[in-house]
């Protein structure tokens, strides 16, 4: 019956995969292992905090909510007031006004830049920018042009470029990430708010790998660099380094009305169910009273201290975020490399081309505050004996 159903597709999209499969670029889901974790976007190991699951559960009961889903969108039946009380908590936490939950990051990303940018406006993006933000601007009316990564001048040459022809009521949106999910790196956030200040541009940022690592109490890179008011719009989302599932759009209170009344993903989607929004309101509460934060810095720097130590560096992109990734080019080399890794216990993932750039590809380890020193130390022990 399986093959019979998989016969039956379009010729030409069996010549897709089939090009995918030649090009070693196949994707198929991995089953459930215990291999040591070095892939998992679970940073401060929330996923699996039995605290937060208590907590949640405990609330639930205590306030008589048996509800296991939210049985419409916000617009229609989905608004529970968890909602209000979760986004207050976010507005309070990272310092803005208006804080609109969405169902996932990529709901967020596509719902924003799907609708925000208009006809005639102007969208400069770096050129390693998320899937989500790319699939957002493309649904959208709005021009738009990538630059270099991390590259102010590339970007104020864009500028200049483009802007002459602009008409005088069109819009300007900066796009970047403040830690990228494919390098780790992040760009000067201070030097680019100070140019989108100075010409009146609109400065977006995706905060979804720096909650829960970077600033006061994890709250991310943006306030603790002191630009917040340089902001237009930040998205942060909860299913990385707060190990529980949505996100959320930053910005002012005009902003969400906006985003309510013209975001599609946000407009006709069920919404979270109440178990979903105490998850993270859990998480955010042990957020302010966990030391695990610094635990995740100190297996950074040990892992960097490693790498240093077996001579890796000149492989590794340099980044103090929890993402470091050695280059491996070829996606035949760094699927061999990362197979050797898992047979010998360690889940590390290959991030392979067009994901990448071609002869970008490289191996990502994403580092937790549970990792051990022995486990750090024997996964980059075991790595030098391929690469060197």
């Amino acid at each position: 019956m399986t093959s019979y159903l998989y016969a039956m597709i379009p010729k030409k999209l069996l010549d897709k995969l089939e090009a995918r499969k030649k090009e070693n670029t196949f994707r198929k889901l991995s089953p459930p292992h215990q291999l040591v974790d070095f892939a998992s976007n679970d940073y401060l190991g929330f996923s699996m905090s039995k605290d937060i699951f208590d907590h949640t559960h405990y609330y639930l009961e205590e306030a008589f909510i048996f509800q296991n889903g939210s049985r419409g969108s916000r617009l229609l039946t989905g608004n529970h007031e968890l909602y209000k009380d979760l986004e207050d908590l976010i507005c309070k936490t990272h310092y803005c006004e208006s804080a609109l939950i969405f169902n996932s990051g990529y709901d967020a990303n596509l719902g924003f830049f799907s609708c925000v940018p208009q006809r005639g406006d102007v969208v400069f993006y770096d050129e390693l920018i998320h899937a989500s933000i790319r699939d957002g601007i493309r649904l959208g009316s709005a021009h738009a042009f990538k630059f270099k990564h991390n590259d102010l001048e590339d970007l104020k040459r864009l500028c200049q470029r483009h802007l002459e022809k602009k008409q005088n009521n069109s819009e300007v949106y900066i796009v970047t990430e403040s830690v990228f999910s494919m390098d780790g790196d992040t760009p000067d956030l201070k030097a680019i708010a100070t140019y989108c200040n100075a010409h009146k541009f609109r400065f977006v940022v995706d905060e979804a790998h720096a909650v829960g690592v970077f600033g006061e109490r994890g709250i991310g890179l943006v306030h603790s660099l002191g630009i917040d008011t340089s902001i237009f719009a930040r998205l942060i989302t909860f299913g990385k380094a707060l190990g529980c599932h949505g996100a959320a759009i930053l910005g002012s209170a005009h902003l969400s009305d906006y985003l309510v009344n013209f975001s599609r993903p946000f407009i006709y989607t069920t919404a979270l169910p109440p178990h979903s929004l105490m998850t993270i309101k859990a998480a955010y509460k042990e957020l302010e009273q966990t030391h695990t934060i610094e635990q995740l810095h100190k297996n950074i720097i040990l892992f960097k201290a490693r790498v240093s130590e077996l001579q890796l560096q000149p492989h590794f992109i340099d980044s103090n975020s929890a993402i470091q990734c050695c280059v491996i080019p070829g996606n035949d080399q760094v699927k061999q490399v990362a197979k050797h890794l898992n047979q010998q216990g360690f889940d590390v993932k290959p991030i392979v081309s067009t994901t990448v750039p071609e002869g970008q590809e490289r191996l990502r380890f994403c580092i937790h505050a549970y990792n051990t020193r022995e486990e750090i130390n024997q996964v980059l022990q075991l790595l030098a004996t391929f690469i060197k």
